[in-house]
């Protein structure tokens, strides 16, 4: 007696190919994502390769080195996230700094904020800058932005030249820490924009996933506590489908500044995510990104 194979819903005869996917991987473990048609930009530029797909249902992917930078259909998780969470616990902010940020979506959601009076963003790679303008453009659509003063510049020699107590908020909108990326994973680094933070400033942090790059997000949480102190350094987490594990982590810290959950404006918060139809960002969802699973809080005490 025969059988017939049983079907279900999500069986497919599709055969798939391996030049259609686009694997960010440690070595150990990975997401792959499918592509369609031909890359639509690659270029390699003095410090890595920068590429544009067309996915068949995230929309548009930027890579660098092949590691997911963004998709369109889950990029406001994050810009989202590491813009608004320090501006609704801090009043008063007007002098940003951002570092990296060459697909435009960190600056997108700051300008949001009529209060903010003037962005400096300095991204070391024009490359990053020109394909998101050209192929990703409601990420990037305010880097023309008349308060924003964009630098092609390396970051880390930019800091380290800035005046002490120049700006309200810091924003560290990096890469993996690899290339020109490493060294925005160094306590000098970090000594450095203690330094040009005002009184009372914060810095928010793309500090990896615990569970994707371990050994970077406790080995950079050491390093914030031993600039910033203790009780001034904050890891959250956001959700990111199209970034390796789907959980990344974010770190809120302050130069003796406000607490970002016990001094965050809530209703201040909750208007602005309605009359902005943000994607991922809520009151609810700022408080509760600071609760983290125990097995994080013992990494964090090692």
């Amino acid at each position: 007696m025969t059988t017939s194979p049983v079907s279900t819903s999500n069986t497919t005869s599709t055969q798939f190919t391996p030049s259609e996917w686009v694997i960010d991987h440690n070595g150990k473990s990975g997401l792959s994502i499918r592509i369609q048609g031909e890359c639509l930009f690659k270029e390699e530029s003095p410090f890595q390769t920068v590429e544009v797909f067309d996915t068949y249902d995230r929309g548009k992917m930027l890579t660098i080195d092949r590691m997911v930078m963004c998709t369109e259909s889950d990029e406001a998780n994050y810009h989202e996230m590491i813009v608004h969470v320090p501006m609704f616990a801090n009043s008063g902010i007007k002098d940003v700094l951002v570092i990296g940020a060459g697909d435009g979506g960190t600056i997108r959601e700051l300008m949001r904020h009529p209060s903010i009076e003037r962005v400096t963003m300095v991204e070391i790679d024009e490359v990053v800058v020109r394909a998101s303008k050209q192929f990703l453009p409601t990420i990037s659509s305010a880097l023309e932005h008349p308060k924003l003063n964009l630098l092609i510049d390396d970051g880390i020699k930019f800091v380290k030249e800035a005046k002490d107590n120049s700006y309200d908020l810091v924003i560290i909108d990096s890469s993996d820490p690899v290339g020109p990326s490493e060294g925005l994973f160094s306590k000098s680094f970090y000594e450095d924009i203690f330094r040009c933070l005002r009184p009372g400033g914060a810095v928010t942090i793309q500090s990896e996933s615990p569970l994707f790059h371990p050994d970077a997000f406790v080995d950079l949480n050491k390093c914030l506590k031993e600039v910033f102190g203790v009780s001034s350094v904050h890891p959250y987490l956001v959700f990111i489908p199209m970034y390796p594990t789907g959980m990344w982590s974010l770190t809120y810290c302050s130069k003796q500044g406000n607490h970002p959950v016990n001094n965050f404006d809530r209703e201040k918060a909750a208007k602005f995510t309605q009359e902005h139809n943000l994607r991922y960002y809520n009151p609810d969802i700022h408080q509760a990104a600071f609760a983290l699973p125990g097995y994080i809080q013992k990494m964090m005490q090692i």
